[in-house]
């Protein structure tokens, strides 16, 4: 087609006119998210390939899953290692129980140590009580003679007497009393009268003098027992 007049002009008329039959032109454009060809997925430019997102749904599990997780971050919040924590955990158990075992060594010596004061108190008792019975017989010849009148004054009548007092001294008391009831742990019957104006067996005289030390008889007094008639 002929044309007149400036080259630029009518090339810019030209493109005008192009574009002009491509806007008419309809636009199809493919929405398909898989591709025919290929049968892979496709993707909107400038969007990055995102996995579907699937919002959990609370329940009580999961509650008790956040409780849980709760519980564990304040645990391991704690400054002390779980190792360091096992080690202390085993030295305390440890120290109660080397305390449990010390606590009960002291209670066996304590108890250990009653015993042994116990048993050396009883043996001093009957070391004190095997001299006072071997001096028996002795206050027996003491008493004979006191009541010969041998014993009235002079310097054997002060070493009985000293004797006397120094045996007192370990307890030693005399069993010589008379118009006492009559009892079988500390006095031996040789004899029994009838007794006047007595309701109860009566020690009525002692013919050899009984001894005790503290509670313990040594001798049984021997005497006459007036009975009632």
């Amino acid at each position: 087609m002929p044309h007149h007049g400036n080259e630029e002009e009518h090339r810019s008329s030209s493109d005008k006119e192009q574009q002009d039959s491509k806007r008419d032109e309809p636009v199809i454009r493919d929405h398909r998210k898989v591709d025919p060809v290929t049968g892979q997925a496709r993707h909107p430019k400038g969007e990055h390939h995102r996995e579907p997102v699937v919002e959990p749904v609370e329940t009580a599990a999961d509650s008790d899953g956040d409780a849980l997780a709760q519980a564990e971050e304040i645990l391991n919040q704690v400054e002390v290692p779980a190792e360091e924590s096992v080690a202390q955990g085993t030295e305390a158990a440890a120290a109660a129980e080397l305390k449990n075992d010390l606590l009960r060594l002291q209670a066996e010596y304590v108890n250990y140590r009653k015993r042994v004061e116990r048993d050396r108190a009883v043996a001093g008792e009957m070391a004190v009580i095997g001299v006072l019975n071997s001096l028996l017989p002795v206050l027996d010849d003491v008493d004979a003679a006191r009541q010969h009148g041998d014993l009235a004054d002079g310097p054997f009548a002060a070493i009985a007497a000293k004797l006397e007092n120094a045996l007192k001294t370990y307890g030693l008391t005399r069993i010589d009393e008379t118009g006492v009831e009559f009892d079988p742990t500390i006095h031996e019957a040789l004899i029994q009268q009838p007794g006047d104006d007595i309701e109860v067996d009566t020690v009525s005289q002692v013919l050899r003098s009984g001894y005790k030390s503290g509670e313990r008889v040594l001798r049984a007094a021997q005497v006459i027992v007036a009975v009632p008639a």
